[in-house]
């Protein structure tokens, strides 16, 4: 098997794959913030939602970063769907660094 090309870990759908799934990391964090305000005092129904939430939130991640490499995979294509899954998880450890690095500037 060959080594990885360095172009391919910056290809323009894994970042697309990245930014999406950054988006939807948004909106969860969003929900878990501001979720008191939008469910109340829920003794019971909290823990389950949270679980609800973990499980789905597991489905859609896996949905955005796996469904289209699954896809070229099966169309034969392994080194290309290896390096779509490869340039996502760049793309999304730049973002990461890039919004862990701009929060310890503002703190």
């Amino acid at each position: 098997m060959s080594i990885v090309k360095f172009e391919n870990l910056f290809r323009r759908d894994g970042f697309l794959q990245a930014f999406s799934l950054t988006l939807y990391c948004l909106l969860v964090g969003l929900i878990f913030w501001k979720g008191d305000l939008w469910i109340g005092n829920a003794s019971y129904l909290g823990p389950v939602l949270v679980l609800i939430l973990f499980v789905v939130s597991a489905l859609v991640c896996a949905l955005l970063v796996f469904y289209r490499p699954y896809n070229i995979f099966l169309d034969g294509n392994k080194k290309e769907a290896v390096n779509l899954v490869l340039s996502t998880a760049v793309w999304l450890m730049i973002i990461f660094l890039i919004a862990f690095l701009s929060t310890a500037v503002i703190w």
